[in-house]
This record gives structure tokens, sequence and C-alpha cells, in this order.
């Protein structure tokens, strides 16, 4: 079985690209399967950075 950061919350932020549940952009997610576990393990180290990035606490809010 491949090694998987998915969460099963797949939606993509328009702004960054990235999904909100496991940080991959959609060309990650799209590839996955023909990646190497070195890559795999590669991104997978990166996505709690890209995450924590990325909270909606950090972005700003509409109000109105």
């Amino acid at each position: 079985m491949i090694e998987t950061p998915c969460i099963k919350v797949c939606t993509l932020d328009a702004r960054s690209g990235l999904c909100l549940g496991c940080g991959r952009t959609i060309d990650e997610i799209a590839r996955w399967g023909a990646l190497t576990a070195a890559e795999r393990s590669h991104i997978m180290d990166k996505l709690p950075a890209r995450l924590a990035a990325h909270k909606p606490d950090n972005a700003q809010t509409a109000t109105g």
C-alpha cells in the first residue's frame, strides 16, 4: 500500500493551490501513485510547514 497524507478533506484553496486537508498541490495529488517512495517522503516532510503557513488564522478574513 502507498503511504499518503490524505485525510479525506479534499478541498483545494484557489489562492495557494494547496489541498486544505493534506497540503499537497493538485499536481502532487495527481502524480502521487507514480512517485517513488523517496519523492513521496520528501513531499510529506514539507506538508506540516505548508499547512501551518496557510492556516485560516494566517489569512485575512472578509468582513461585511
